[in-house]
């Protein structure tokens, strides 16, 4: 494809996530494909400043990001324009600004927002799907389901209803980007056109290369807290004598989990990424214990590259990106003496995992490599302006 001018557009997070890293990760990959790159982005930490009726109101239509989007659109002349997050600031009334101007719109859907007020369906440590397919999503509201807050969850609801009845999510965008495929399917569920999602996953770049495995222990890398599956893997391993895990991360159970850590479970807490690459290169195997759907977990994807297979819980994005028997193993989400029983066969079966650590390698190089993503960001691309067909 010739060079593109492609205009990425992201509300970054107050508090930084996978998210604002895959943003970067694209933009850099895109202007290392020489193309030119403009970006509009806003933060959530204008919030503080503008206050809260202005952004309950912004986050339903911003006018401001509107009229800034659409100059910028004027002055540039981008070939695509590519969403990544609008919420809060930015909204959906950016998507009318560039309808009004003709540019193609590509949007990533990195989380459930469209779906679910609180973007997780994952409500007191369970999955939940009470607002799917509803006009009004009003149990994400009775509920709280974002930031425990009615009120904030009110404003939530606002916008989906509003941009529902409007219909934005059918009209005002080109191509939607899935992750995978379970999450294009609960899309469609959810209301979105069939035909105007593609799927792409995340990518590892740099590729870390494979590991040995030679560090002789298992590892947990990601936040500790419930909706990770972290009482599940400390009761899990209660019944795993020798069996050594190392667990990577921090959260709001941190202290809980030191207090009933057990013999062979060793809380290394927050690392350095090249620090965690190196831990997951030594491991026999990573285990993933996940209870709520996950978008596209990193963590398993970087396993893959670095040849280390993956026990996951057999639920949403996870059970189609580890292929049970193949690049890993499944196990019941929540339930720690499966996972201590699919544990034990993995550590007892070490040829086996080798095999399968070798298929997650292939894994990686065909599915999950900066060039890889490339090519299939540019056949989406390509589909939004109207030069491929589905």
């Amino acid at each position: 494809m010739d060079t593109l001018r492609i205009l990425l557009i992201h509300n970054y997070y107050q508090q930084s996530g996978g998210e604002d890293t895959e943003f970067a990760a694209e933009k850099k990959l895109l202007r290392q494909k020489e193309h030119e790159v403009v970006e509009f982005v806003r933060h959530n930490a204008e919030i503080q400043e503008i206050g809260h009726l202005r952004v309950a109101i912004d986050a339903v239509w911003s006018r401001y990001s509107q009229h800034a989007l659409q100059r910028l659109l004027q002055a540039t002349r981008p070939d695509v324009a590519h969403f990544h997050n609008t919420f809060l600031l930015i909204s959906p009334a950016a998507y009318y600004a560039c309808r009004e101007e003709g540019i193609p719109v590509v949007q990533t859907l990195q989380n459930y927002r469209l779906l679910c007020p609180g973007a997780t369906f994952l409500r007191d440590g369970r999955v939940c799907e009470d607002c799917v397919g509803k006009t009004i999503p009003w149990p994400g509201v009775l509920h709280g389901c974002w930031r425990g807050s009615r009120v904030q969850t009110s404003v939530v609801m606002a916008m989906l209803a509003s941009h529902r009845l409007l219909g934005t999510w059918q009209k005002q965008v080109d191509v939607y980007v899935a992750l995978t495929e379970f999450a294009r399917q609960k899309f469609i569920e959810g209301g979105l056109p069939a035909e105007k999602i593609a799927i792409k996953p995340n990518f590892i770049y740099p590729d870390p290369g494979p590991g040995d495995g030679s560090g002789n222990y298992v590892l947990f890398v990601g936040r500790i807290s419930q909706e990770k599956g972290i009482r599940t893997l400390v009761r899990a391993w209660r019944k795993l004598k020798e069996v050594p895990l190392k667990v990577a991360g921090d959260g709001p159970l941190m202290e809980e989990i030191q207090r009933a850590s057990s013999k062979g479970l060793e809380i290394l807490g927050w690392r350095p990424h090249d620090e965690v690459l190196s831990l997951i290169k030594g491991a026999r195997f990573l285990v993933f214990p996940s209870e709520w759907y996950e978008g596209f977990p990193l963590a398993i994807a970087e396993a893959f590259a670095c040849g280390v297979p993956v026990i996951a819980s057999r639920l949403g994005a996870m059970a189609e990106i580890v292929e049970n028997g193949r690049t890993g193993l499944h196990f019941e989400p929540g339930n720690p003496e499966d996972l201590a029983a699919k544990v034990e066969w993995a550590w007892t079966h070490p040829q086996q995992m080798t095999e399968m650590g070798h298929e997650a390698r292939r894994e990686y190089e065909q599915k999950y490599t900066a060039e890889r993503n490339y090519e299939m960001l540019m056949e989406i691309y390509r589909r939004a302006m109207g030069k491929t067909t589905v």
